[in-house]
């Protein structure tokens, strides 16, 4: 399966940010099929709580149209979702890593921000020129 552009940029962006990649890609088996998300990723708690685990789903938004991508990216973060859980992997928190360029974008855009507080999409924003993380949001 082809990497994104940016997922050399996310996955620097997370070791720089103390998260140690664990899986690249990381995958799950369904019933026989199997999908591949960009990246796992954990970082140590502190002692008595263990090890904060996530799933980052890397998307680029290199194409001209910002809703086309968005709905391309929203199914698979969606269908991603559901994986986790009908596999048993419900203590990692999946997380869609997109460019600040189309953060900036997107969060111009009323529908686009209302389809990500009404499905509670998880986003780490990132700067690619730099390889460093500008922000997580979480619902």
């Amino acid at each position: 399966m082809a990497k994104d552009y940016f997922h050399i940029h996310v996955r620097k962006a997370l070791e720089a940010d103390g998260w140690t990649i664990t899986h690249d890609p990381f995958r799950v088996e369904f019933e026989g099929d199997e999908y591949e998300m960009d990246l796992g990723a954990e970082r140590l708690l502190a002692a008595e709580k263990g090890k904060e685990k996530i799933v980052v789903e890397v998307k680029s938004f290199l194409q001209t149209s910002i809703v086309y991508q968005f709905h391309d990216a929203l199914g698979k973060y969606m269908n991603y979702l559901v994986g986790l859980q009908l596999t048993g992997e419900t203590e990692r928190k999946l997380f869609m890593a997109l460019p600040n360029q189309a953060w900036l974008r997107i969060s111009e855009m009323p529908l686009l921000m209302a389809s990500l507080e009404t499905y509670h999409v998880r986003l780490i924003v990132f700067d690619a020129y730099k390889s460093e993380i500008i922000s997580w949001i979480t619902p």
